[in-house]
């Protein structure tokens, strides 16, 4: 079964809020809902990748799937949980962003998934999730809150074809039947 985004606002501010107390796992959280790239991308992040960046500031990214080169942008969320990350655990400069409790790889993405079904869990949300749901969320929340075009989306994903990028949408029925009320 595919995994979907979390559609719900309140749901996502609820999420930053249990992670408050976990500052690589709200930074993981609030990073792949707001970057858009797959999990396995962001694992492979050291704290010399976000160090000195600014608002604005770009983190190129060799994609490990399509062995593209993408970006992230720094924004107010992504600048405040990395600071809040820096400030709690003081981490090395070239340890990974994600760092495992075992040894000094980073958490994997199947580890990942637990999370955010744990998160899930936790707070009741539900719906079957898992580590692709934070692009799927990013994608989600771009088209629905912020009328980002699925061309655009299409594009920022790096993906083949526009059919690729529909299953990221998040298209919920009650969508589709809303247009049948458009009167032409």
């Amino acid at each position: 079964m595919k995994v979907q985004p979390f559609t719900n606002l309140k749901d996502i501010r609820n999420i930053k809020k249990l992670l408050r107390s976990k500052p690589r796992d709200l930074l993981l959280f609030t990073m792949g809902i707001n970057a858009g790239l797959r999990s396995i991308d962001l694992l492979r992040l050291r704290v010399s990748d976000l160090e000195g960046k600014k608002i604005g500031d770009r983190i190129t990214v060799r994609e490990s799937k399509t062995n593209k080169e993408n970006v992230v942008i720094v924004n107010k969320e992504i600048a405040d949980c990395f600071k809040f990350y820096m400030d709690e655990l003081e981490p090395e400069t070239d340890q990974y962003l994600f760092p495992s409790r075992k040894g000094f790889n980073p958490i994997t993405t199947y580890r990942v998934t637990g999370l955010v079904k744990e998160w899930a869990s936790s707070l009741n949300i539900s719906g079957n999730f898992g580590a692709h749901s934070l692009r799927k969320t990013f994608c989600y929340v771009q088209r629905i809150h912020y009328g980002t075009p699925w061309e655009v989306l299409c594009q920022r994903l790096n993906h083949a074809t526009p059919s690729i990028t529909r299953r990221y949408l998040g298209i919920q029925a009650e969508e589709v039947e809303e247009i049948l009320l458009n009167t032409i």
